[in-house]
């Protein structure tokens, strides 16, 4: 039978899975905290919350571009006046 030597590179990762930061959030009822690996980067687990959500900007679904607000609308009228003026001008020397 062939004997395998493991060096010091070759950790456990069960080790490393119970070394990992807990996850800090606790149940409303019992009070106690959740206990799993926190993911890395985060406070809390998968299951409370960590890397969920939608992504940030124009990717997520309610991003608002403001093209319609007051103040787009108010400016793009403005420009639509001056484009009317300026053709308007261009007709009467011709």
């Amino acid at each position: 039978m062939m004997s395998m030597q493991m060096g010091k590179g070759d950790a456990n990762p069960i080790d490393r899975a119970n070394a990992a930061p807990r996850c800090t959030a606790t149940a409303k009822r019992t009070g106690k905290p959740c206990l799993a690996p926190a993911v890395t980067g985060w406070r809390v687990c998968r299951v409370h919350g960590a890397g969920g959500g939608q992504k940030p900007g124009p990717a997520h679904p309610n991003f608002r571009h403001g093209e319609r607000s007051h103040g787009a609308v108010a400016l793009r009228a403005q420009v639509d006046r001056l484009v009317k003026q300026c053709r308007a001008s261009l007709l009467k020397l011709h």
